[in-house]
């Protein structure tokens, strides 16, 4: 046992290492508030870096209204970025996109709020 204990620390030391200097999940929560939100059945969320790259692109589809709360995993360090949220509602045309400004720091959970803006 003693021959191997050094490879275990180093093995040990190399994970740590690994978890330390990785990129952290983010769990982002966008609260969907306010009214209208019943016609909505697409929902395609795009997390873009500050030269616009887009980082993170999801889509979720529902057969009626969505959740009240809809989750994203994303790995992202700490620094400035742009959420692009595109609504699509059933039979109408695609909105222009909500944009929401992201600045991610330390926190593995972050909570923001959409509102629908009133269509035209």
């Amino acid at each position: 046992m003693m021959k191997r204990l050094p490879l275990l620390v180093m093995v040990a030391l190399g994970v740590w290492l690994w978890e330390l200097t990785g990129t952290p999940e983010r769990e982002l929560v966008w609260q969907l508030d306010g009214s209208g939100w019943s016609a909505v059945r697409a929902l395609d969320f795009q997390v873009t870096a500050e030269d616009g790259k887009i980082l993170k692109r999801e889509e979720r589809f529902f057969a009626t209204a969505p959740p009240h709360e809809v989750k994203l995993e994303v790995a992202l360090p700490e620094g400035t970025y742009r959420a692009l949220i595109f609504v699509k509602e059933e039979g109408r045309p695609t909105r222009p996109p909500l944009v929401e400004p992201l600045t991610i720091g330390e926190e593995k959970y972050v909570l923001r709020t959409l509102r629908l803006p009133a269509s035209r």
